[in-house]
């Protein structure tokens, strides 16, 4: 009966806890040390999930994860961590159809962000999304 009653009271401990860190703001994680703007970056060849995957994390407080890293954070803070919102590039891209799937996942001021696209080809993804997924650059 003890180990049940301690079982409780430590289950309420932590859930009073939780339920305290739930009401704090967003901003104060930021604080904390954690970064506020990041994105887990992946670029996969063909519209599959294949062997062949490039990925990144994406750090914008500095800008850190990949060669274009203050261009691509600059991108996605003027559209508010939109990727779809990213003003697309005026490129000629070939016809050839080499499909390429980027994901991203991650927390853009406080916000979650879950993108997912498959474009026609890397020159197409590149137009589109900016410099977000360049990651072989």
């Amino acid at each position: 009966m003890t180990y049940i009653t301690r079982a409780t009271a430590a289950a309420g401990a932590l859930l009073a806890a939780v339920s305290l860190l739930a009401t704090q703001p967003a901003r104060a994680a930021a604080h904390d040390g954690f970064p506020r703007n990041w994105l887990h970056l992946t670029v996969t060849r063909g519209d599959a999930h294949s062997g062949d995957t490039r990925r990144t994390l994406l750090l914008c407080d500095p800008p850190l994860g990949h060669a274009q890293a203050a261009q691509a954070c600059a991108e996605l803070a003027a559209a508010d961590g939109d990727i779809t919102r990213i003003p697309p590039k005026h490129v000629f891209c070939p016809m050839i159809y080499a499909p390429v799937t980027a994901r991203a996942r991650g927390q853009w001021n406080g916000r979650h962000v879950v993108y997912q696209e498959t474009f026609s080809n890397r020159c197409v993804m590149n137009g589109r999304t900016g410099s977000v997924f360049a990651l072989d650059d």
